[in-house]
């Protein structure tokens, strides 16, 4: 088992109004501690999924384990070919290399922490999302920057069939 010791001696604080949003509803990304900041500890974000929005397609990844916490509402996960709905309070922990998915439930909202560890630098990656939902780069582009981010897409018809 390895140890990530991180490479900073001091606290990390954000305050909500100091952290970048991104989107708007019915999905949204508040960016709150990347990797950089977290001397490579961790990266962290909380997302807002309003009325069974999607978050996440299909994914993995190599290298970093995510963690899901439910501060509020009802999310659907993949965790590898399950579906598991997760409700407030509860905790789903992915580890590397297993695919994984996430959504507000069916007519429902979801407000998730997110956590990956050790932490990757991902803050470009959602505004890279976020260019694409907005149509000034096409969807194609994230292929190009799937090992920068170690977030590497899949397909899963179990998501597909939960998500339908």
């Amino acid at each position: 088992m390895s140890l990530i010791v991180p490479e900073s001696t001091r606290s990390v604080v954000v305050r909500q109004a100091e952290a970048e949003v991104i989107g708007q509803a019915p999905t949204t990304v508040r960016l709150l501690a990347d990797s950089s900041a977290t001397g490579g500890a961790l990266s962290t974000q909380r997302v807002t999924l309003n009325d069974g929005a999607d978050g996440a397609r299909p994914h993995h990844h190599a290298a970093s384990a995510e963690l899901f916490y439910l501060l509020d509402g009802t999310a659907q996960l993949l965790s590898g070919d399950q579906v598991v709905t997760a409700e407030r309070g509860d905790l789903v922990i992915v580890p590397p290399g297993l695919p994984h998915a996430f959504a507000a439930a069916p007519g429902h909202d979801a407000d998730i922490l997110i956590v990956i560890t050790p932490g990757v630098e991902r803050f470009e990656y959602f505004r890279h999302l976020e260019r694409v939902a907005y149509g000034k780069v096409p969807p194609e582009s994230l292929l190009d920057v799937q090992e920068l981010y170690d977030t590497y897409f899949s397909t899963s018809p179990t998501w597909d069939e939960a998500r339908a």
